[in-house]
């Protein structure tokens, strides 16, 4: 079961790697992400973030996305972290079983609109992001679950 999907540039750390694990009860978490995989001292850099008892899987989108959709993932309660509102549309776009998304930091970037604390998009974010929520995804915003949910759609 997919417990969330998260967005956020920096990946796996403190705050993801606990409060998040925690709250959503996950007992695996997947870094979906297409540099990662064959960055040793990023994946060195995830594996030190990651709460001993939790499973950790590191794999690019298009091997997440075959994985989720071959019924492998189906025995844990997975949270996904990606680094890209992109890398979260194409995961979005193919698993179904995605119905929630968490924004919580995306980097200011040439041309993003600062839509909430954290949160830098570029337009053709905005609008995958928009075209999820149009498909049923809920879109939130949070930086850690104490938070209050602020959904997407109210922030732009």
């Amino acid at each position: 079961m997919i417990a969330l999907m998260r967005v956020d540039h920096r990946l796996l750390h403190g705050q993801v790697a606990f409060s998040w694990t925690q709250y959503v009860g996950a007992d695996c978490i997947l870094i979906a992400n297409n540099s990662v995989p064959n960055d040793e001292l990023r994946k060195t850099t995830i594996k030190l973030a990651k709460p001993p008892s939790v499973k950790l899987v590191i794999k690019n989108i298009d091997d997440s996305i075959e994985a989720i959709k071959s019924g492998v993932t189906d025995k844990y309660n997975l949270f996904i972290v990606v680094e890209s509102v992109e890398d979260a549309w194409r995961l979005a776009s193919a698993v179904d079983d995605i119905k929630s998304i968490n924004l919580g930091g995306i980097k200011v970037k040439e041309g993003s609109i600062n839509i909430s604390k954290a949160i830098n998009l570029l337009p053709d974010e905005i609008e995958k992001l928009t075209q999820l929520v149009g498909k049923g995804v809920e879109v939130e915003i949070r930086q850690v679950p104490n938070d209050r949910k602020q959904l997407f759609t109210e922030c732009v």
